[in-house]
């Protein structure tokens, strides 16, 4: 008995799948497999990576311009903490020398301080000055002593309303009374063009050495008495010299002079009227 044809045809479709299957369960297919899926996965590939550029290529503007507007903000952002960094660092540099000078007048109590701020300095290289803002208005007044928490920084010189010119005790019109510990042996403290400072007058018996502390003697009447002024870093004696001299490093970096105290409770003596004249035929 003879299957009809349409019968047959599904049947023998069905017997061909099954038998495919079987040999492609069985691995007998592979081979066919890769050559017939392996063009198509090339072609693919192929199509999708020309996809991707055509993509990057379309999108690449607005990208670069989102990336340049981000890096514009980080730039700004940058800056903006560089200067809060700036203004931080400052602040703690003005409380470090305010705390010094407050604990500088706390230990020194018998005098009356102003402070006032370094607003300029003078641009001579023969001329030591700087500029406060403190002035007469202030109570301020010419010959007043002007120190730092290290020490001795000059005296005031000229006095405006609100603001003051500080003559520095390197300035080489500067001469100050002072002594040298241990040896308490006195001299007369001397600025020099170059803006160091040296002693003179130290007399010739006197024992001075290197790291010897030099203080305002109150001779004279221009400074109060123990002001510091720096250390001995050297000695020139010479046999057929009448005194000593010695070379002195202070104890106040005047480059670097931000806030100064003023004592406004001293009040200097002109005692050049009781000096003996020499009078020239």
């Amino acid at each position: 008995m003879k299957l009809p044809l349409r019968l047959l045809q599904p049947l023998l479709l069905a017997l061909i799948v099954i038998g495919l299957i079987a040999l492609a369960l069985s691995g007998y297919l592979s081979p066919v497999i890769r050559m017939v899926v392996s063009p198509v996965v090339a072609a693919q590939t192929w199509i999708t990576s020309r996809y991707q550029a055509i993509q990057s290529y379309v999108n690449t503007p607005e990208d670069l311009e989102r990336l340049r507007i981000r890096n514009s903000e980080l730039e700004a952002e940058v800056s903006r903490l560089q200067t809060e960094i700036i203004d931080l660092k400052q602040q703690v540099a003005e409380t470090r020398i305010l705390s010094a000078l407050v604990e500088f007048a706390r230990v020194n109590p018998e005098n009356s301080y102003q402070g006032a701020n370094v607003i300029g300095r003078d641009t001579s290289p023969f001329l030591q000055y700087v500029l406060i803002d403190r002035g007469s208005d202030d109570g301020l007044r010419q010959g007043m002593p002007v120190v730092t928490a290290k020490g001795l920084v000059g005296r005031i010189s000229a006095v405006l309303p609100n603001a003051s010119r500080v003559q520095l005790i390197t300035d080489s019109a500067s001469n100050i009374n002072v002594r040298i510990e241990p040896s308490m042996s006195a001299g007369v403290l001397q600025g020099q063009v170059t803006g160091n400072i040296v002693v003179d007058m130290i007399p010739k018996t006197a024992s001075i050495n290197p790291g010897d502390l030099v203080l305002t003697s109150g001779l004279g009447g221009n400074y109060p008495p123990n002001l510091i002024i720096g250390q001995v870093t050297g000695v020139r004696s010479r046999e057929n010299d009448l005194f000593q001299r010695a070379s002195v490093q202070t104890s106040v970096d005047f480059e670097d002079i931000e806030i100064v105290l003023v004592i406004t409770n001293f009040q200097p003596i002109d005692t050049s009227p009781l000096l003996p004249t020499i009078e020239t035929p």
